[in-house]
């Protein structure tokens, strides 16, 4: 029995003469014992298997299966090593005791036993056996209570990821809302980020990250450009090219996003989700061969996730339309891209983003459809209009 019940226990006998089940079955009956049987090794395998009885009374020379093996292997399964095994036994001899012990025998007994003796035996082994059964519910109990502790500890975290990925969103969103860019810009960077993100992934030979980089610059790379929020908007909005001073004042947006994630990061508990936000934020704007801003870092000095970023939006903006240019097609904007390669842009992220280009190509025609001006686009028009009226 795997589990503790309030019922008459059950004694295996296990004995090749029927003379001596009958003996020990009448001794047990007698006791207040329900009494299985059994004449072969085999059969007592199938029984104990079909119904485990409480303790086993087992002798050692069996047909088709010893006691020795059966003992072995009874006590080899998990679902039965705890059941008592008495052995019954004609032989006297010291290497069959010992055998018998080494096989896994909880006792041991010489025929003529003495009932007793036996009596003694199978009360403490019935003992035994109920404070076993006890330790097996409790354990039983215990893994249900910590699967589903851990089922609650997934639920939660996923929780507390969705939570994550719609705090981040909408802080880029709020970004956005005061720039030209379209609303689906943000979505565009983070599909394009992840695509080119698995590409590096799948190269095992050079595999530069783990698989939660794809999730984490997923959910981080919109916030790209939340240091927009700080740019006055005569520059941010203005629809003509900027003048040398006026993109200064627009360069300084990576170090206003990136101070304001790191504080928010460092607040958090350093290495939040917000960390990868951070040095995207910095260092999108950074090129391979240095000449980039705000830090002028090369290569691989640059964080991979901000590499990755930085295809990706110069990407967007050549291919969307803005107050100053139409929307470059994707033969022209690839080959600007594939020009860039090793100068503005990593080489191996270049390679990532040729490789998943018929992806990247579906991503730009799916949000096609969704290029509108974004809320304050549309109430700086219509100042715009009324002040001119």
């Amino acid at each position: 029995m795997g589990v503790i019940k309030d019922l008459v226990p059950t004694i295996l006998v296990v004995d090749d003469y029927v003379e001596n089940t009958l003996i020990l079955e009448q001794f047990l009956h007698h006791q207040g014992y329900e009494v299985v049987t059994a004449h072969d090794g085999e059969e007592a395998i199938d029984l104990t298997e079909k119904s485990a009885p409480d303790v086993i009374l087992l002798d050692l020379l069996l047909p088709k299966m010893d006691g020795f093996d059966v003992c072995r292997k009874l006590k080899q399964e998990r679902r039965t090593r705890h059941i008592p095994i008495i052995i019954i036994t004609g032989l006297a001899e010291r290497e069959a005791n010992v055998r018998a012990l080494e096989a896994g025998a909880d006792d041991f007994l010489v025929k003529p036993f003495d009932s007793v003796l036996l009596g003694a035996r199978i009360r403490a082994s019935l003992r035994s056996k109920f404070l076993q059964d006890q330790i097996n519910e409790y354990q039983m109990r215990l893994e249900i209570y910590n699967d589903t502790l851990e089922h609650r500890i997934q639920e939660r975290t996923l929780q507390l990821t969705h939570a994550q990925q719609i705090t981040v969103f909408c802080l880029a969103k709020l970004a956005e809302s005061r720039d030209t860019e379209t609303g689906a810009h943000l979505d565009r960077i983070r599909a394009y980020t992840r695509e080119i993100a698995q590409e590096l992934y799948d190269k095992k030979e050079r595999r530069p990250f783990g698989a939660n980089f794809i999730t984490e610059i997923y959910m981080s790379s919109p916030l790209h450009d939340i240091g927009k929020v700080g740019i006055p908007d005569r520059i941010l909005l203005k629809p003509g090219k900027l003048t040398p001073q006026e993109f200064n004042i627009m360069k300084a947006h990576s170090l206003i996003g990136g101070d304001t994630l790191k504080a928010a990061d460092i607040e958090a508990g350093e290495g939040s989700f917000l960390a990868m936000g951070r040095d995207i934020a910095y260092y999108h704007h950074e090129r391979w061969d240095g000449k980039g801003y705000p830090s002028g870092l090369t290569a691989t000095a640059i964080p991979l996730a901000a590499r990755i970023v930085a295809v990706s939006d110069v990407y967007d903006a050549l291919t969307s339309k803005r107050p100053y240019k139409e929307a470059w097609p994707h033969d022209r904007a690839r080959e600007v891209i594939l020009q860039e390669r090793g100068k503005a842009f990593d080489p191996d992220v270049v390679d990532a983003f040729l490789a998943r280009e018929d992806a990247i190509v579906a991503i730009r025609a799916e949000s096609a459809d969704a290029d509108a001006p974004t809320h304050i686009v549309r109430f700086n028009q219509e100042l715009e209009a009324a002040a001119s009226a």
